[in-house]
C-alpha cells in the first residue's frame, strides 16, 4: 500500500487549488474563515459556480456529466477545497440523492433530475428523520398511499437541514405494514410546492434556523416520482447513507479547523500551557490518523481491490473529532466564546480584545457540534454495526 501521492495526482492538486483561488468569492471565503452567517445566496452562489465547472457532481462518473474523477483525486479536491475556505457542499442533492437517482431511477428520472442537481440551480433536502425515528429509522409512520398513478403522503419529518429553502425532498415513506417495518418503505422525490406540505423551523441552542419540522398533509406525488421498486427504499436509504456517513467524517474540514484552533490558542496565550498544547497535539495525532485511514480506504479502491465496508468507522471517529476540536476551541478562548450579535459581527464589529474576530462565533459552533455523534445514525448504533460487519463479532 503506497499512500504518497504521485506525479500526476501532485499537478491535480495544483490545477484544483489554482482554480478554487481564482474562482471562490472572496466574500465567502471571509465568511467561511470567520464562521460567519452562510446565506442561501452564498451556498447556492458557490454551487452554482462549481456547477459551470462541472465540478458540483465531482464524484459522478462520466456517463452522468461528473468528471469521472476517482477516489484519490475527489479526496484532493475536497481538501484543496476546504483548505482554500470555500464552504461546504451543501450535500443532499449532488452527494446523497444524486447517487440514487443513478443507481436506481429510471432513464427518464435521470433526465429530469440530474441537470438540475448538477448545475446547483434545485435545492434538495432529506426527510428521513421523523419524531419517533431517528436511529430506528426503520420505524417511520409517513404513509404513502397508491391512489391510481399518484401517492398521497401524510405524516411528519424532522431535522429537515436548510430545508426552509427546499425545492425538492427525498423522502423515506411507508406504503406497506406486511412484514419488517424494513420491506415496507418505498423512496419518494416531492416537489416542496406542493400544496398540503408545511415546514416549521427549529430554532437551535445556537438561535440559528438550521433544522425543520416538515409536515405532509394529503400531499399528492405522482408516482412516476418513485425511485426503484415500491417497498425496496430500505435498500436505496443504505446506500445512501453510505455516502453520508463518510461525508460526516469530513477529514478535510477538521484540518481546516485545526489550523484554527493553533490560530486561537496561540492569540489567548493558550500554547503556552503543556496540558493545553498536548491535547492540540493528541487531536492532531487522531486527525492525522483518521486522514491515514481514509487514504487507506482511498488505496484499496484505485489498487481495485474490496475495502471493508469502513463508512460507519469513520463516521465515528470523524464525528468525535469535530466535537473535540469545538471543545478546544471553548476552552482556548474562554469568555470570547460567549454569544454575539450576528448583526454586529456582519457589519464589521471586531471588539476590543485580542483574538474576538475568530473567538466571537464559537459558543455557536460548539453547541451545534453536539449532534454530530447523533445524525446520520449515532455512533453507539455505528458502532454496533462495525463490530458485526467489520469485526465479525
Amino acid at each position: 500500500m503506497d499512500l504518497n501521492f504521485t506525479p500526476e495526482e501532485l499537478a491535480f492538486r495544483q490545477e484544483i487549488r489554482q482554480w478554487v483561488a481564482e474562482n471562490l468569492p472572496p466574500d465567502i471565503r471571509h465568511k467561511v474563515q470567520h464562521a460567519l452567517r452562510l446565506s442561501r445566496d452564498d451556498l447556492q452562489r458557490w454551487a452554482r459556480i462549481l456547477g459551470t465547472r462541472g465540478w458540483l457532481g465531482y464524484g459522478w462518473p462520466k456517463p452522468f456529466g461528473g468528471p469521472g474523477w476517482n477516489a484519490v483525486q475527489k479526496h484532493l479536491f475536497e481538501e484543496e477545497c476546504a483548505l482554500a475556505g470555500a464552504p461546504r457542499i451543501v450535500p443532499f442533492g449532488p452527494v446523497m440523492v444524486a447517487p440514487v437517482i443513478m443507481a436506481f431511477g429510471t432513464p427518464e428520472q435521470h433526465q429530469r433530475f440530474l441537470p438540475g442537481i448538477a448545475s446547483g440551480n434545485v435545492w434538495w433536502s432529506q426527510g428521513y428523520s421523523e419524531p419517533g425515528a431517528g436511529s430506528d429509522l426503520a420505524s417511520l409512520k409517513t404513509r404513502a398511499e397508491r391512489r391510481g398513478n399518484t401517492y398521497v403522503v401524510n405524516g411528519q419529518k424532522t431535522w429537515t437541514t436548510l430545508g426552509q429553502f427546499g425545492e425538492w425532498i427525498f423522502c423515506l415513506v411507508r406504503t406497506s405494514t406486511e412484514g419488517k417495518p424494513q420491506t415496507g418503505i418505498s423512496f419518494l422525490l416531492i416537489d416542496m410546492k406542493s400544496p398540503g406540505i408545511t415546514v416549521r423551523p427549529i430554532i437551535l441552542l445556537d438561535g440559528e434556523h438550521e433544522v425543520n419540522e416538515v409536515f405532509f398533509d394529503n400531499v399528492e406525488v405522482p408516482a412516476e416520482n418513485l425511485i426503484g421498486e415500491e417497498n425496496k427504499g430500505w435498500t436505496y436509504a443504505k446506500h445512501l447513507l453510505a455516502h453520508e456517513r463518510t461525508n460526516i467524517a469530513d477529514v478535510n474540514r477538521a484540518k481546516h479547523e485545526l489550523e484554527r484552533l493553533k490560530q486561537i490558542a496561540r492569540a489567548e496565550g493558550m500554547l503556552d500551557d503543556t496540558r493545553f498544547r498536548d491535547q492540540v497535539a493528541l487531536l492532531e495525532v487522531d486527525i492525522v490518523a483518521l486522514e491515514m485511514l481514509v487514504l487507506r480506504v482511498l488505496s484499496a479502491e484505485k489498487s481495485g481491490k474490496q475495502s471493508l465496508d469502513i463508512a460507519g468507522l469513520l463516521k465515528i471517529r470523524g464525528s468525535e473529532i469535530q466535537q473535540r476540536y469545538t471543545e478546544l476551541m471553548m476552552l482556548a478562548a474562554g469568555p470570547m466564546t460567549l454569544p454575539y450579535v450576528h448583526e454586529a459581527m456582519e457589519a464589521g464589529w471586531q471588539g476590543d480584545f485580542a483574538g474576538a474576530a475568530i473567538c466571537a462565533p464559537l459558543a455557536g459552533t460548539y453547541f451545534n457540534y453536539r449532534k454530530t455523534t447523533i445524525y446520520g445514525g449515532s455512533n453507539e448504533v455505528q458502532r454496533n454495526i462495525v463490530a458485526q460487519v467489520v469485526l465479525g463479532s
